[in-house]
């Protein structure tokens, strides 16, 4: 193995303290949270790690109002609708989910467990890893602003990940789409004062959404300025105000000691292509018996992963679900026999669904 998949004779374990599962699935989207149910349907614990701040990968993120037309017994349905059907699809198997992070790196340990750090320093020990990351991880596209990481992540954040730190702060929220809009509703009652910044008088978000920002304008509850991000101004990496120029040509200085940036998400590979994996074309190379990747225990299911005859359909990483899923059981408990059974006929998948 290369890259951070350190090999067991040169990985010696540290005493730290860890979450434990049978299944480590890297990425929220439709298929990771379909592994979540062929999984628990056998009886294994997943926890999911995605770089996003909530489930549901590309669909929930890029284009959550778009239907969907080709998942089996639903003529159309939307990107947020199939996630929400999912979630409540896997509810009764308590998955735990790491929000806004990544996995830094991956080590595999002396008792053959997998041992993943994320950026945010959260371990997980796993007897299995699916990698469910679609297309890659998706990271904040950043304004080309001077001295711009100076502010980042102390006064200047492209994610909500402590709503804390916005409380009576005077906030500028740049972009135009659902994340931006619906986090500038959320946080008005909280802010003492808030901006929304956008390009143009024209929103990429649900009709609600926009309807609601501008009864709140009409208000005077928000502020809605026209333009583009000019400059950040303050000291030390906290805020003091940011200027916009507008659509017609002025510059205008917005008082600021918090701002939130949503201007949209690039598509990275990310720390997976320090793995080791076998990689075709930024894809990773499986198996088509069990979805498994060059190296034992790590399975890619979805848009991420590359066999020949490959569709980059969602209804064939649910189908890579289920065989990845029959594999890793063998792996997390090779003392214990597996029996197919079919969720319409078993009492005992009956009882892990609830429907007992």
């Amino acid at each position: 193995m290369s890259g951070d998949v350190v090999s067991i004779e040169n990985y010696t374990p540290q005493m730290k303290h860890s979450k434990e599962c049978d299944v480590a699935i890297v990425g929220a989207g439709p298929v990771g949270l379909f592994a979540v149910f062929q999984a628990g349907l056998l009886g294994l614990k997943c926890i999911l790690v995605d770089a996003l701040d909530r489930p549901g990968g590309q669909c929930a993120e890029l284009y959550p109002e778009k239907p969907i037309y080709d998942i089996p017994a639903y003529p159309v349905i939307s990107g947020q609708e199939l996630t929400d059907k999912l979630l409540e699809q896997i509810k009764p198997f308590d998955p735990e989910f790491l929000y806004s992070q990544q996995v830094a790196k991956l080590v595999k340990r002396t008792d053959g467990r997998f041992e993943l750090t994320t950026s945010q320093g959260a371990v997980i020990r796993a007897h299995t890893v699916f990698i469910a990351a679609g297309a890659g991880s998706f990271v904040p596209r950043k304004p080309k602003i001077a001295d711009i990481e100076a502010f980042e992540e102390t006064s200047f954040f492209y994610a909500v990940r402590n709503r804390e730190i916005f409380v009576d702060r005077n906030l500028v929220v740049f972009g135009g789409g659902d994340s931006a809009l619906d986090w500038t509703l959320d946080l008005l009652p909280d802010v003492n004062s808030i901006t929304l910044v956008h390009r143009r008088d024209k929103f990429r978000a649900s009709p609600a959404s926009v309807e609601a920002v501008r009864k709140a304008v009409a208000e005077d509850r928000l502020q809605l300025v026209f333009g583009q991000l000019d400059g950040l101004h303050g000291k030390s990496g906290n805020l003091e105000k940011i200027t916009v120029k507008t659509n017609e040509g002025r510059l205008e200085a917005i008082k600021a000691d918090r701002a939130l940036a949503f201007f949209g998400l690039n598509i990275e590979l990310g720390p997976i292509a320090k793995w080791g994996l076998n990689l075709d074309s930024k894809l990773i190379a499986v198996d088509t018996e069990k979805f498994e990747t060059s190296t034992p225990g790590i399975f890619a299911i979805g848009d991420i992963n590359w066999y020949p005859g490959k569709l980059k359909l969602i209804l064939s990483g649910f189908h890579e679900c289920a065989l990845a899923a029959q594999a890793a059981f063998k792996i997390a408990r090779p003392d214990e026999k597996l029996v197919f059974r079919y969720t319409t006929s078993s009492s005992d998948l009956h009882e892990k669904l609830g429907v007992a």
